[in-house]
């Protein structure tokens, strides 16, 4: 039995976003649907709709940050109730027996979580992302959106939230570091918050000051233009965690030797080429390189509980079903402040 409801897709790289309408299955027992009030945009969105990766089947419609009302559930769901605020990011679902979903971590499943668009579903369909009007997920994979966080600001939250969250929590940014949020975009405007929320001493790095009161404004205690001759030499051995969310090619050597002896860059954004790695710049120091790539559910419901508890939201711009095309030219422009989210109540006027 299914469902039929409204959907942001497209039939092919180049085309033009088409309102146009899907089954979804209904509720299994351990199901829930949900209300999606708001769906934002996410950089991972545009590369895959636009076959930037080479693995899209179309027609496709993309979308894993996604805020809802629970309007129904399955015979054995116990977690939720219609009604519920929830989210979903990036997964619907998992294995659930291997020891990274047995220990939280269903992000890292060890034969493959199944994505929230663009994946093989457990039924043997490609899974459909959040542009819709409803979606239906398991509800292992569902999250609880606290009260104090409205919809469209928390939206962002189930993948820029927990992509920056995540490396913050897993390094153990503690009062008093120094920690440096490299980007002020849709990920770096989160670690900033998030870093200066737990009690970190913040810096941005950008090419230019132009965002430096945005940055302040997020908790940073200063922006410094890696621009800026002699940049490299006065900041040398300065920070105590970099957070990295570029996702173009960077002289990664020069951006290393600026943390502290055993300090840490957890590399969170995805660049398209390789970068040139010196190892010399690992063990002058012992510094470490790393990279992450979301969290868990059980890390989810922690992320957002934090960002509740301190006043922590994503900055938005919204726009209606039909402005996603050129919200997408403007995400890659970089012309964003700093997340752009889909306000799904005007699927109900769209044709």
């Amino acid at each position: 039995m299914s469902y039929t409801t409204k959907v942001l897709q497209k039939t092919g790289p180049e085309e033009p976003y088409q309102i146009a309408e899907i089954e979804r299955r209904d509720p299994r027992a351990d199901d829930v649907v949900i209300d999606i009030k708001a769906a934002g945009i996410c950089h991972s969105d545009i590369h895959m709709i636009r076959n930037e990766w080479g693995s899209a089947t179309y027609p496709l419609t993309v979308g894993h940050e996604i805020a809802g009302v629970v309007s129904a559930v399955g015979s054995d769901v116990t977690k939720f109730k219609v009604g519920d605020r929830v989210g979903v990011g990036c997964l619907v679902n998992s294995c659930g027996e291997c020891e990274q979903c047995k220990a939280g971590a269903e992000n890292n499943c060890l034969k493959g979580a199944i994505g929230t668009y663009n994946a093989e579903d457990v039924d043997g369909t490609i899974t459909q992302g959040g542009y819709s009007q409803k979606i239906t997920v398991n509800e292992g994979f569902v999250v609880t959106i606290p009260d104090a966080l409205d919809f469209d600001v928390a939206a962002p939250l189930l993948c820029a939230g927990i992509t920056t969250y995540s490396p913050l929590a897993r390094w153990n940014v503690k009062p008093g570091q120094k920690v440096a949020v490299m980007g002020l975009g849709g990920l770096g405007h989160m670690g900033v918050q998030i870093a200066a929320a737990m009690g970190a001493e913040v810096t941005v790095l950008s090419r230019s000051l132009k965002k430096a009161d945005a940055a302040k404004e997020l908790g940073a205690v200063r922006t410094l233009a890696t621009s800026d001759e002699n940049f490299f030499e006065e900041h040398r051995g300065e920070f105590d965690l970099i957070l990295n969310t570029i996702s173009a090619p960077i002289d990664l050597g020069s951006y290393l030797n600026l943390l502290k002896p055993r300090g840490i860059m957890s590399v969170v954004g995805l660049t398209t080429e390789p970068l040139p790695l010196q190892i010399i710049d690992l063990i002058r120091g012992g510094r470490v390189l790393t990279g992450n790539n979301i969290g868990g559910i059980p890390e989810t419901q922690e992320m957002l509980d934090f960002c509740a508890e301190h006043g922590i939201a994503s900055v938005i711009e919204k726009v209606n079903v039909h402005e996603v095309d050129d919200a997408y030219d403007r995400v890659v422009a970089g012309d964003v402040k700093f997340r752009i989210v889909i306000d799904t109540e005007t699927f109900d006027s769209a044709e």
